[in-house]
């Protein structure tokens, strides 16, 4: 009879019992029983008492104190092998988490608001997400994105947001390169980000301006051995065959993304496979004869018809971008550019990669600051622009099993980021729109696979 009544008190144990279990021993005439009940009772005192709370809900509207930070918590628990729910267009795109104090101490480590709301607060809200009359749905992220940032080991005199961001959410990646890539590691990640690179090899048509500078003497010279040391007599020939590789690496489901002046020098350097479009001081040679109108435009992910510069004098490497054209009229006050809407229910995967808390983005320069809608190719979807002045600004693509993304200009918060200024300090940007564009990036590949629809 003891024994079954101690299992009895126990199956019906909970935080309010505490008074019931202290005193139960009262009713034990057999003394090594009370004993061993009084030892129990110690014991499941001095564990955590259940919690009622079922969810931490992490808010990503203007109630958020730091943005940034939370999509590193967001990994942060991917990373704990704890499915998180991404409540598109809910409240800016917020996180519902299963709640453990482990994950509410992180989110006031990091400074991340967040509300603890019970079971059945979080079944009202999926309930008010998936009423099919509201533009909202719920994302279960599963997987932590395995990160690589395409990048020189060298030092050259810029930054790279994608990195400043990635490390200031504290999200772990890795640093790649062309000895990298072309020793096949790509299809070991499931996100590849490319930022200032000239895949045209071309070095970014730096020449005119910064050829006496040591940093580019440098860059030149170790662009030059990584070429003769794969066998290639030209840098042009090492970055093709490196554009070729992350073609593969999205054609079999990896996901890029790109900023700055890769979009356009990667689909260049694709269109350009066969020809030669860099001038001698780039390459050795002169540029071959009607090579520059031989683009083969079929193999681009996101261009078309465009033209390249021939031009070493010019810092531009075809007419896809805008920057020089809308300089006169386009300053920093003016310049935005607009998210469009998606049906989060039937299109998912453009819904995720604009969720934010604005609309309207500030601009922001960078040497491709933005993507002349004349040379877009019609399949690509158009995730911002500013229509006013026909350029497009944050597109997006699938190639073969995978994703592309690109996105104009070079830091969202400095607008006109010049060779040698120093890195944005984010602690004061803890809240901006334009970096959380990249950080949904990083978090796409995290979706389950069966609920994305393209």
């Amino acid at each position: 009879m003891d024994s079954l009544m101690l299992k009895h008190i126990f199956q019906r144990w909970d935080a309010n019992s505490t008074f019931f279990l202290i005193f139960a021993p009262c009713f034990y005439r057999n003394i090594a029983m009370r004993k061993l009940y009084l030892v129990l009772i110690l014991l499941v005192l001095a564990l955590p008492l259940p919690s009622k709370a079922a969810y931490l809900l992490v808010p990503m509207d203007d109630t958020q104190t730091n943005h940034l930070k939370a999509y590193g918590v967001a990994y942060w628990v991917l990373q704990r092998e704890v499915e998180i729910s991404w409540l598109l267009n809910y409240r800016g795109g917020s996180y519902l988490i299963p709640y453990h104090q482990m994950f509410e101490r992180e989110c006031k480590m990091r400074n991340v608001s967040y509300n603890v709301i019970a079971d059945a607060q979080a079944d009202a809200i999926l309930a008010e997400i998936a009423d099919p009359g509201v533009n909202m749905d719920e994302m279960k992220l599963q997987k932590v994105p395995r990160i690589a940032v395409y990048a020189p080991k060298n030092n050259l005199p810029w930054d790279d947001a994608v990195t400043l961001v990635l490390t200031y959410a504290e999200i772990p990646y890795d640093v790649v390169y062309d000895d990298e890539v072309l020793q096949g590691v790509l299809p070991t990640y499931d996100w590849l980000h490319l930022h200032h690179e000239d895949f045209t090899g071309q070095y970014g048509k730096f020449w005119a301006r910064y050829r006496n500078y040591p940093w580019y003497q440098e860059d030149v010279h170790q662009q030059e051995a990584t070429a003769q040391r794969w066998g290639f007599s030209k840098v042009s020939q090492l970055k093709l065959a490196v554009a070729k590789k992350i073609r593969e690496f999205v054609a079999g489901g990896g996901y890029m993304f790109a900023m700055c002046s890769a979009p356009d020098s990667f689909d260049i350097a694709l269109a350009a496979d066969g020809l030669d479009i860099c001038e001698y001081m780039f390459d050795g040679d002169p540029i071959r004869s009607g090579d520059p109108q031989r683009l083969n435009y079929d193999n681009c992910f996101a261009f078309t018809d465009f033209t390249v510069s021939v031009n070493p004098q010019e810092y531009e490497v075809s007419n896809i971008d805008v920057t020089q054209g809308r300089s006169r009229f386009v300053k920093e006050q003016n310049d935005y550019f607009l998210l469009f809407d998606f049906s989060a229910k039937w299109d998912p995967v453009p819904t995720m990669l604009t969720q934010c808390h604005e609309r309207l983005i500030k601009g922001f320069m960078g040497q491709t600051t933005a993507f002349n809608k004349a040379y877009v190719k019609p399949s690509v979807v158009v995730l911002g622009d500013n229509g006013a002045l026909n350029e497009d600004r944050y597109i997006h693509g699938n190639f073969g099993n995978g994703f592309w993304t690109f996105l104009g200009g070079h830091d969202p918060e400095d607008y006109q980021h010049l060779v040698g200024d120093p890195p944005t300090e984010l602690d004061m940007h803890t809240n901006s729109p334009g970096y959380r564009l990249i950080l949904n990036n990083i978090l796409f590949p995290a979706a389950k696979k069966k609920e994305q629809k393209t």
